[in-house]
């Protein structure tokens, strides 16, 4: 092997050293400062792409309060006129309990009226046959006949030391 050789060791090394401070110089001078300048644009790009996430970040949150707002304010409407249409029933219900009331007392009016004429009538038709059935208890018992007006005077003493 070449390489090896003490002969020609020597201007080996200096091809080496040449050949080294060639491509440095090529390295330097043309390679790298393109990929500076690339690592320099992906840098800015990806600060760029984070200060834009936060712009967008800043602006959801902004939508989100705002959508949080419309909700409670949805909430809010809601229950102000679930509470409006509670009253509105709670009117509407007053009104027709007062309206059943006034038709149940003058209905309640009108049978007590009823009963009571029902009640007067019935009283005078026991009346009538308490003193025909006096006149006639009081006419076989005695065996003589008996005056009705009598008879009806005597029902209606008795009447009145019930009542």
């Amino acid at each position: 092997m070449p390489q090896f050789d003490p002969a020609i060791f020597s201007p080996l090394l200096v091809w080496l050293v040449l050949t080294f401070v060639a491509l440095y110089l090529l390295m330097s001078k043309l390679a790298l400062p393109k990929v500076a300048a690339i690592i320099d644009q992906r840098a800015e790009r990806i600060e760029g792409n984070l200060a834009k996430a936060e712009q967008l970040r800043a602006e959801a949150a902004g939508v989100l309060a705002a959508y949080e707002k419309a909700i409670a304010d949805a909430k809010a409407g809601a229950q102000a006129e679930l509470a409006k249409a509670g009253a509105d029933i709670a009117a509407e219900t007053a009104k027709r309990e007062a309206e059943f009331g006034k038709r149940l007392a003058e209905q309640t009016r009108t049978a007590e009226t009823r009963i009571k004429a029902a009640k007067t009538e019935a009283l005078a038709q026991v009346k009538a046959i308490a003193t025909d059935l006096a006149g006639g208890i009081a006419g076989k018992l005695t065996g003589a006949g008996v005056d009705a007006n009598a008879a009806g005077a005597a029902v209606d003493a008795v009447v009145k030391e019930r009542a």
